[in-house]
């Protein structure tokens, strides 16, 4: 997969095949300076990262599509310019499977486009939810 230039995403969204919020926490705190995971409801975890004097709200869903949980980060202000540099940065230090969206997308598109990007560092496209993958 070729890498082509990107403008900085406004927020940065990515899924997760396993999400334990102790490991979750130690790498947001080390990427983003952030506090670790809280409970915020079923299922759902919430912190705040800063960088750059920017304020960096997180968002993990747990089990948000097809087993796979998402961690959003609201913000322009990440590390990472777009959602693969973030998920090669999570399947490196977490050690497992991250799938992001390629592109824009909007819901209903059919199939969806995304990269799934293992801990070895191989990555591939692929059509997900439904791609058999």
């Amino acid at each position: 997969m070729a890498d082509n230039p990107e403008p900085r995403y406004p927020d940065i969204e990515i899924y997760l095949a396993k999400a334990p919020a102790e490991a979750l926490s130690e790498w947001l705190g080390a990427a983003i300076d952030a506090e670790p995971l809280a409970p915020a409801g079923k299922g759902k975890w919430r912190t705040r990262g800063h960088r750059a004097g920017a304020e960096i709200p997180v968002l993990l869903v747990e089990k948000a599509a097809d087993g796979f949980a998402s961690l959003w980060l609201d913000s322009p202000h990440t590390p990472w310019e777009h959602d693969a540099a973030c998920a090669r940065a999570a399947a490196n230090q977490l050690g497992c499977e991250v799938r992001c969206s390629l592109g824009s997308w909007h819901p209903g598109d059919d199939p969806d486009r995304f990269l799934r990007v293992l801990p070895d560092g191989s990555e591939a496209e692929i059509d997900w939810p439904d791609s058999g993958q």
